[in-house]
């Protein structure tokens, strides 16, 4: 019997120590106001807006690359609203489209949709960074499942966009992305 109760002592201490490290020093713990002091501030209407390219690997649940990827963004601003194109080119040869709408709110917040976004994402733009989090529809053809999407846009000095991603099912980490965004006339 105190086998099993030194058992779930333990059980329930690595439980603990693995939540309270997801919940305070993963990628996802990450908050906006993380970033409200960086030296470099990204202004979404300047540094996200015309002719873009993205190339990009995304990365399987066990770390491995799983697919590469380079995707043509046109994004036009109307006011506070911006409409982003995007048309992904895969490594296997595939293709994808979404549109992106987003409206700007107050003090840096956003909300957005996408055709494969189920219900409205949720932004916030602070310092060098944009933060977004969303469920996201997979394809059909890769299981329709829907993963919970963390994604972080930082910016560099020069201006290029550095965009990282994790995917979630159940709370576990089924893919992540990393991508690079910028100006077509850069590349």
């Amino acid at each position: 019997m105190i086998d099993f109760l030194y058992f779930f002592v333990g059980a329930g201490l690595v439980l603990a120590a693995v939540l309270l490290r997801r919940f305070t020093a993963a990628f996802s713990a990450q908050s906006p106001t993380d970033y409200t002091e960086d030296y470099r501030i990204l202004d979404m209407k300047k540094d996200l807006d015309g002719d873009m390219i993205c190339e990009g690997v995304i990365f399987g649940p066990l770390g491995r690359v799983t697919s590469t990827f380079v995707a043509d963004f046109h994004i036009s601003w109307d006011g506070d609203s911006v409409q982003i194109d995007e048309h992904f080119v895969y490594g296997d040869s595939t293709t994808q489209d979404r549109v992106w709408r987003i409206k700007l709110g107050p003090d840096g917040t956003f909300t957005a949709t996408a055709p494969d976004v189920p219900g409205i994402a949720k932004g916030r733009q602070s310092g060098g960074t944009i933060s977004m989090r969303y469920p996201i529809k997979l394809p059909a053809d890769v299981g329709g499942h829907t993963l919970q999407t963390v994604d972080w846009i930082y910016v560099t000095p020069n201006g290029t966009l550095i965009n990282r991603s994790q995917f979630r099912k159940f709370g576990f980490k089924v893919a992540e992305l990393a991508a690079t965004i910028r100006k077509k006339d850069a590349a």
